[in-house]
């Protein structure tokens, strides 16, 4: 039986009207223009340093309407960031975080039978299944979040405010390029020139990364040191799995030195994305 879990930590903000496919396609890092209804997009909204403000999942309803699924804890501050960008633009953002909830189907093989104002696949990786928007109480919850966290952490997938911080952290750095939240071929957004600058010089030197700990993963927060040298700072983790902040060329180091990197008294092994 597909579980049906309930993540009462995302928000969902609604971009409205004749322009909102360009709007939301000249601000954020992915390509909207080309959404199409019932699809999901992986994206952010930058500062024009660079640097993430907001990570969403877009859904696209048609008619004009999307769906942003992002953390709850910034809806509001979305909200007011894009109607300070609207500027002429024909469009409405409005706060439904009251109204709608996000629910994960994370084993789901196929589509779920639910009612759902939004439902396509999670964007960012196969492991994650399935993902909708829906009125709240609508769909029946039959999972723990657990699950999908454990299945989030698994699959390497950051967590905003867990495994990296928003207004500090570059997309590469949370890995948005490896799970399908940046357009390199679109054309300008805010923040695009840092953005494609950090690709095409390789300066990435930062990146959250997945470990093993035999024996319990440290709780998030706790600093990774590898010999003398602190190498980077824990994030999500559940049960021996987790996710790292990552100094790259310092791990590296580490490696070539054969020292290990420990947390919290816990020894940890960092896994090498394929």
């Amino acid at each position: 039986m597909t579980s049906a879990i309930l993540l009462a930590n995302r928000g969902v903000v609604e971009v409205s009207g004749e322009d909102a496919a360009k709007f939301l396609h000249n601000l954020v890092t992915n390509d909207i223009a080309s959404l199409k209804t019932g699809e999901a997009r992986f994206a952010a909204l930058l500062t024009p340093q660079g640097k993430i403000l907001f990570d969403f999942v877009v859904f696209a309803l048609g008619e004009g309407r999307f769906l942003l699924d992002c953390p709850l804890s910034l809806a509001s501050d979305l909200e007011k960031r894009l109607n300070m960008y609207k500027l002429r633009a024909k469009i409405a953002v409005t706060n439904l975080s009251d109204r709608l909830e996000a629910v994960a189907f994370p084993d789901a093989p196929e589509r779920p039978n639910v009612e759902a104002t939004a439902l396509a696949p999670d964007p960012r990786s196969e492991a994650l299944g399935w993902r909708a928007l829906a009125e709240k109480g609508k769909i029946a919850v039959s999972g723990p979040l657990a699950a999908y966290e454990s299945r989030r952490i698994r699959a390497g997938v950051p967590l905003g405010g867990v495994d990296f911080a928003y207004s500090d952290a570059f997309p590469h750095e949370a890995d948005m390029d490896l799970f399908a939240g940046v357009d390199f071929k679109k054309g300008c957004y805010v923040g695009q020139e840092v953005v494609s600058r950090m690709k095409h010089r390789n300066l990435v030197r930062k990146r959250v990364t997945p470990y093993r700990a035999p024996g319990g993963a440290p709780e998030p927060g706790q600093p990774i040191r590898a010999g003398d040298v602190e190498i980077g700072v824990t994030g999500s983790a559940m049960g021996e799995e987790g996710l790292a902040l990552i100094r790259l060329d310092r791990l590296a180091d580490a490696k070539e030195k054969g020292d290990a990197p420990m947390a919290g008294g816990v020894a940890l092994q960092f896994i090498e994305r394929g």
